[in-house]
């Protein structure tokens, strides 16, 4: 997936993914999937995706800064 916010391309496909993590199962409405990304320049982001009753039921990418990236990594 790719996004452009404030001029700033994020693409998973272009980006190295730093951790994902899966709530739920596969086919499971209400699971879903959290990837944090980091660009070839540096940014962070969030990559989320999850079944029609989960709190991501759109795909989205969502923009982190460095000590966020960290706080979500420290969280498990």
């Amino acid at each position: 997936m790719k996004k452009i916010i404030c001029k700033v391309e994020y693409d998973t496909e272009a980006s190295k993914l730093i951790e994902k993590r899966v709530f739920g199962q596969f086919g499971d409405p209400a699971g879903y999937e959290e990837s944090l990304y980091q660009t070839e320049g540096g940014k962070y982001f969030l990559y989320t995706f999850g079944g029609a009753e989960s709190k991501y039921a759109k795909e989205a990418i969502t923009r982190m800064a460095a000590a966020k990236a960290q706080e979500w990594l420290n969280n498990k």
